[in-house]
């Protein structure tokens, strides 16, 4: 075969591949569409997330174009309302004679010049959060504060590339927010072994 035709018959190959539909994705033309497709039905059951949140307490969102479910943070902090014992502005109960109520909570958070408790909480009001500009947020939208700070990680979040979504891809979509995951008093999460550590692997490096 001369150079001149082997390089037709490969130019004719290239624009096959380029214009079938197939695309090495079997019968989808993309693996958008491929996924879009089988989330549909599987052995003939509608694939959804509802057996998965079922049991959970969770408030609707709407962040741009995006719409999805969250937990619900206010009935799962154990002293809310913060009010029943901030029954006075935090001014007021300095030099209260009684134990310190967050004795557990140390904050390692950012520099201790640039953030402290009041930067996210409201002393005039706490049983909610507040913005860097002053602006009251309520708890269960805790990710707002989170976002001030933390931008590309919440518009990633918004997504769904960061972060954990309870039962999968499937509709309707719900997901877990910053501080089911972090500590927002200490965000970091710590390096540790895998849940299943492999032993073998380790025998065959030593």
């Amino acid at each position: 075969m001369s150079r001149q035709n082997y390089i037709f018959l490969l130019s004719c190959i290239f624009i096959f591949m380029l214009f079938s539909c197939k695309h090495g994705e079997g019968e989808y033309h993309s693996l958008t569409d491929k996924i879009e497709e089988k989330s549909k039905d599987y052995h003939g059951i509608p694939v959804s997330s509802e057996p998965y949140i079922d049991d959970l307490k969770t408030v609707e969102i709407t962040e741009g174009e995006h719409t999805f479910l969250i937990p619900e943070r206010k009935s799962q902090i154990t002293s809310y309302a913060c009010t029943e014992c901030h029954s006075k502005p935090l001014e007021q109960m300095k030099g209260s004679d009684f134990k310190k109520a967050h004795w557990d909570i140390g904050l390692v958070h950012a520099n201790k010049v640039t953030m402290n408790c009041a930067t996210c909480h409201n002393g005039n009001n706490m049983d909610n959060l507040q913005s860097l500009t002053g602006n009251s947020i309520d708890f269960n939208r805790s990710y707002k504060l989170c976002s001030q700070c933390h931008s590309q990680q919440f518009e990633d979040w918004k997504g769904g590339a960061h972060g954990k979504n309870i039962g999968g891809w499937a509709d309707p979509r719900a997901a877990m927010t910053c501080v089911n995951c972090h500590n927002p008093h200490k965000p970091h999460i710590e390096s540790r072994w895998p849940s299943r550590f492999n032993t073998q692997k380790v025998k065959e490096r030593e």
